[in-house]
């Protein structure tokens, strides 16, 4: 294991660093690109391409006290039916602004709980995505799946829909920490949605857990490993918890002497880490795992990896279109967030807008500084002279703060003329090292620790 005398020395167990799922990163966003680029970087899409699509369903039974998404708690279905209808005539807004013949890849429902929609409602979504925006041949279609919050009538109508890959998040199996975090989820709960899911033809299961949670300690996430691992999920994302009452209320619930300090979370980490690769899962960037030969690990032997909000993905499209409150869409122009508030986003729509309320476009180097980040996250590896020859036009020469970087990293980097690498020991390292080469200004109070 790496000598924490000199991560510490490197400032890593107190840097507080963003996740760079996007770069810039969501800060940043300003109000500077609100409905009129939206509306013009949709008709921009070429016809008949494929893209990606993300839907937003902010609403939750309970409120869970980790958790830092944009969701509401709902004792009934009627905000749900409204916030529904609403969505559906954003839907019909944006497929008719995009193009002729284009297609979806890839279909995300995320939340809040996409299951609380009950099956009917489920159906009419699906339909009102298909109408606009079919299928392409060996699209998939992911859904959050809160074992607490699903039925066999409601996995029926998911399946039916073409949902063809599940994400459950577990979070942590020891039932003590569940109470203390707001999320009870039984082993039993879990292992059996998974086998409901899987025998309705769903056979692509996603699951993350977190460290770095109140009273966790190595014995604890080694039994909350080894009960994941035997669930066989193909994807796994291990994340740290991001403790930011300030930004999320809700975790003021959470007991912050309780919480690991950040020497222990790395300990945690490692723990979970070795576990998943003695069971022969592969590991992808900084916190996800794979089977081999799910499109992840494929992706990441071929140098295909990339990354998105939703973490690591094998999604190759260029545009990335957000609906519902608080969603952002990627395209090759920027980012554009719609309104967070749930009212916000509703009353937009109704009036017949799109929600579009903040981004940003891109400029200058920022395209650039943007795919050398994602190298670093996706391959801790990054060539300047294969990533320049992707463009027609260099806006700056970043060989002198490569050299800077590994001198300030070093022993953790390598540097051969143009290519930096962090070394195995150093990946603790890299959501920091791909600072270096951020450049934007930071308010650490607004990102999670390193580790």
């Amino acid at each position: 294991m790496t000598d924490n005398r000199q991560l510490a020395n490197l400032g890593l167990f107190e840097s507080k660093v963003p996740r760079y799922t996007s770069y810039p990163t969501a800060p940043h966003f300003t109000t500077g690109v609100q409905r009129p680029e939206f509306e013009r970087w949709l008709r921009a899409v070429k016809p008949g391409a494929s893209i990606s699509l993300y839907v937003h369903i902010p609403f939750c039974r309970r409120l869970c006290w980790f958790c830092a998404c944009r969701t509401q708690g709902v004792r009934t279905d009627d905000p749900v039916h409204s916030y529904l209808g609403t969505l559906m005539e954003d839907i019909g807004q944006v497929g008719l602004a995009l193009p002729e013949g284009v297609t979806l890849a890839r279909l995300h429902w995320g939340g809040g709980t996409p299951t609380i929609l009950s099956p009917k409602m489920i159906e009419m979504l699906a339909g009102r995505i298909k109408q606009f925006m079919p299928f392409a041949d060996g699209a998939e279609f992911s859904v959050e799946v809160d074992p607490s919050e699903v039925d066999e009538a409601r996995m029926d109508a998911l399946a039916a829909a073409g949902m063809n890959r599940a994400s459950i998040g577990i979070q942590d199996f020891n039932p003590e920490i569940q109470k203390t975090i707001g999320r009870e989820q039984s082993f039993e709960l879990t292992a059996a949605t998974a086998e409901k899911l899987r025998a309705r033809g769903i056979h692509s299961l996603n699951t993350d857990i977190l460290y770095g949670l109140p009273d966790q300690d190595r014995a604890s996430i080694e039994d909350t490993t080894r009960k994941l691992i035997s669930l066989g999920p193909d994807r796994v994302a291990l994340y740290g918890y991001a403790h930011v009452p300030w930004m999320a209320k809700r975790q003021t619930m959470i007991p912050e002497d309780r919480l690991p300090n950040s020497i222990s979370r790395l300990d945690l980490y490692d723990a979970a880490r070795k576990l998943f690769l003695n069971a022969g899962y592969s590991g992808i960037g900084i916190d996800h795992f794979a089977k081999i030969g799910d499109g992840l690990d494929v992706a990441a032997r071929e140098g295909r990896l990339r990354r998105n909000f939703q973490g690591y993905t094998d999604d190759r499209c260029d545009t990335l279109i957000g609906l519902g409150a608080s969603a952002i869409s990627r395209f090759p122009q920027g980012y554009v967030q719609n309104v967070s508030a749930t009212a916000g986003y509703l009353a937009q729509v109704r009036d017949g807008k799109f929600a579009a309320a903040r981004g940003h476009a891109f400029a200058g180097d920022d395209l650039l500084r943007a795919r050398v980040i994602e190298e670093l996250m996706c391959a801790f590896r990054v060539d300047l002279d294969k990533i320049e020859a992707e463009f027609d036009e260099v806006e700056v020469d970043l060989r002198l703060e490569l050299a800077r970087v590994h001198q300030k990293f070093s022993p953790f980097t390598r540097q051969t003329n143009a290519v930096l690498e962090i070394t195995p020991q150093g990946q603790p390292l890299t959501r920091m090292i791909a600072r270096e080469f951020d450049a934007y200004s930071m308010d650490a109070a607004g990102h999670s620790l390193a580790i």
